[in-house]
């Protein structure tokens, strides 16, 4: 029978004391890159799994984080929980993952419940929920909370989302570079903060090439509702068509290849923002706004796993780059007639 390996052990190969190799399977920042590599190659080649149940009795504290995310079904949330899962995992946590549906109430019910069960730490993608300010369950004081996505109102955590405004600026000033003057935005709820933020995006690239907003151009779903035909229709079919269109999520993105493909209307130029796991094989093939959803998670749960360790210092707020990917769709330029 093979004997259980032990945090000793891996020490020991690695060449440095217990304590050393503890501090890096918690994710401790102190400890040097060049140490941390050798404790996780010892790790790897022992084949250690931490015992959870130990450490537990230890903090008192399950050894398990949990994300909060909107709905599991949206492929940006399940890439930022294969992030998560994949650092917390290494660390020796176990990830539990729970979804509010965008409810406020559905969340708070949700966070509830998992700090109940004595959670080490929280990754939470923010709803319209205040979870209010000072000392409390969450955050200071209380179990480690990242924002990721969105930031948190009224709580200072740390967090970790991208220059939502600035990628979508880019986009539109890239359509509006190929000529395009009737440029549609679709999205959800403006309510969403980093629906706002494209928004934003949206019209301070129009107001830069001195394109007026035009609040008949803008489409919006409910949340994570999908774009139906009755919002569609009038922007590419009115008295004064669009010639391109940007839209504000992966799930919108979606909905307006199928609605473009499915009216023959591949003649209009598209970004969106999210990618997407077809866009490079469609024709043509769609131009995006690409963030990095796994980095998103990683980053957050190696913030998290540094505030369990007992870091105390001030919360930090990432923004991570976003890339243009041009595809096709996105370099259609405007009929002569739409450059006047």
């Amino acid at each position: 029978m093979r004997t259980a390996v032990t945090l000793k052990d891996v020490a020991k190969l690695a060449g440095v004391s217990s304590k050393t190799a503890s501090r890096v399977i918690n994710a401790d920042p102190a400890v040097t890159e060049k140490t941390a590599a050798r404790v996780r190659k010892a790790i790897e080649v022992l084949d250690y799994t931490p015992n959870p149940h130990a450490r537990s009795l230890r903090t008192g504290r399950d050894q398990a984080v949990a994300l909060v995310v909107d709905s599991i079904s949206d492929p940006f949330f399940a890439a930022v929980a294969e992030g998560v899962e994949q650092v917390a995992r290494q660390a020796g946590f176990f990830l539990i993952v729970a979804h509010a549906g965008d409810s406020p109430a559905r969340e708070r019910e949700v966070v509830d419940s998992l700090l109940h069960r004595s959670i080490s730490g929280l990754i939470l993608v923010p709803s319209l929920l205040n979870f209010g300010s000072g000392k409390g369950p969450l955050g200071s004081g209380g179990v480690p909370v990242v924002a990721v996505d969105r930031p948190l109102e009224n709580l200072d955590v740390d967090t970790v989302l991208v220059d939502n405004a600035e990628a979508s600026h880019r986009a539109v000033a890239h359509l509006i570079a190929h000529g395009h003057r009737r440029i549609g935005f679709l999205g959800n709820t403006v309510a969403r903060f980093t629906v706002r933020e494209r928004l934003a995006g949206y019209r301070r690239a129009l107001d830069e090439a001195g394109l007026a907003f035009d609040e008949s151009l803008v489409a919006m779903s409910s949340y994570k509702g999908r774009m139906h035909n009755n919002l569609f229709d009038p922007l590419v079919n009115g008295p004064d068509p669009v010639t391109a269109l940007f839209s504000s999520d992966a799930v919108t993105t979606m909905d307006v290849v199928r609605l473009l493909h499915g009216v023959g209307r591949t003649d209009i130029a598209f970004v969106g923002f999210d990618d997407f796991v077809t866009a490079d094989s469609l024709v043509p093939p769609v131009s995006v706004v690409r963030q990095d959803a796994p980095l998103m998670g990683r980053t957050a749960a190696e913030l998290l796993l540094s505030r369990i360790h007992g870091d105390q210092s001030p919360p930090q707020r990432i923004v991570l780059d976003t890339t243009f990917v041009e595809r096709g769709s996105g370099e259609i330029c405007a009929p002569a007639l739409s450059r006047r």
